[in-house]
């Protein structure tokens, strides 16, 4: 099988390509750069082109940062996942034989915050930024459904894993023992551990039953009050801080509403529905997993 894979650098691609290598699939890195047109050209890494690929997937955008996000940074968030999106899946169809399966990365910030309620792939979406953005960005997916390809709408919770991700940008916080509790720390966080995420766009691949939107999270969300508690035993460091919304907004602006306070209780119901089983399920293990591991390093 021939893979083309966008941001196969980064934290989710290099272990996507670890994995696929370990299977003895052929992987192409794809890149883009902009054009003096302001269109979005893509190319692949070893210079071949984008024709007879078995599969692409589809992982490139401008990272989510906790920080307080000025008006250019949400243009970049909005432009490297919705016209990048599009961008390439107009690129593929119009190829004599584009791929079969196209996956693009989406992200459960697609539902908003809806706070104690129940969401599954047939959910409505969200109000907010990051909704908007989500939602954008999975319509631009969907130029290939006219070529007959399957395409699915990945949406990714919280990540959590080695040496990057949603752990790289907490951890150096909670050393220095600034973790705790975020506003009522009762909002619900859907995260999936790096393995688990890897394992399940495999299965997306093989499964032809599983096209559209699947959720790619854990079963088992938790509140944010769990979850600091659950980082800061690992990392044995204190969790007594008590951060007010008020203050999250007064300091991150929309960042504050749209990551740190927003509830989403995902579950992943496509995924389960057709036989995928999580390798850690409970947060706990999962964090067991990472942070017993004898590649981890300290932030």
């Amino acid at each position: 099988m021939r893979i083309l894979i966008s941001g196969a650098s980064g934290f989710i691609g290099r272990s996507l390509v670890s994995f696929f290598s370990g299977k003895q699939r052929e992987v192409v890195s794809l890149s883009h750069e902009m054009t003096a047109s302001g269109e979005i050209s893509w190319r692949t890494g070893n210079g071949s082109s984008l024709e007879d690929f078995d599969a692409a997937i589809h992982l490139a955008s401008e990272p989510l940062s906790l920080a307080r996000w000025s008006e250019e940074k949400r243009q970049k968030i909005f432009v490297s996942r919705v016209e990048g999106t599009s961008s390439l899946a107009h690129a593929l169809a119009r190829l004599r034989r584009p791929p079969p399966v196209f996956i693009a990365a989406s992200a459960v910030g697609f539902y908003g915050n809806r706070k104690e309620e129940l969401l599954d792939e047939r959910s409505a979406p969200g109000k907010g930024f990051l909704a908007h953005v989500c939602s954008a960005w999975e319509q631009g997916a969907r130029s290939l459904d006219s070529r007959g390809a399957r395409t699915v709408q990945a949406r990714f919770g919280m990540v959590l894993g080695l040496n990057g991700g949603a752990l790289a940008k907490l951890d150096g916080l909670y050393q220095l023992g600034l973790g705790g509790k975020l506003s009522t720390g009762e909002q619900w966080i859907s995260w999936v551990a790096l393995t688990d995420l890897v394992s399940a766009l495999d299965h997306i691949l093989r499964s032809e039953s599983l096209q559209g939107p699947v959720n790619i999270v854990s079963p088992h969300a938790v509140r944010q009050k769990e979850f600091s508690q659950r980082l800061t035993q690992f990392l044995h460091r204190p969790a007594f801080f008590h951060v007010p919304a008020w203050l999250l907004r007064l300091r991150f602006g929309i960042m504050a509403d749209e990551l740190l306070l927003a509830s989403a209780r995902v579950v992943p119901q496509k995924l389960c529905g057709s036989g995928f089983r999580f390798k850690y399920p409970d947060l706990e293990e999962a964090l067991h997993a990472i942070y017993s591991s004898s590649n981890y390093r300290k932030f």
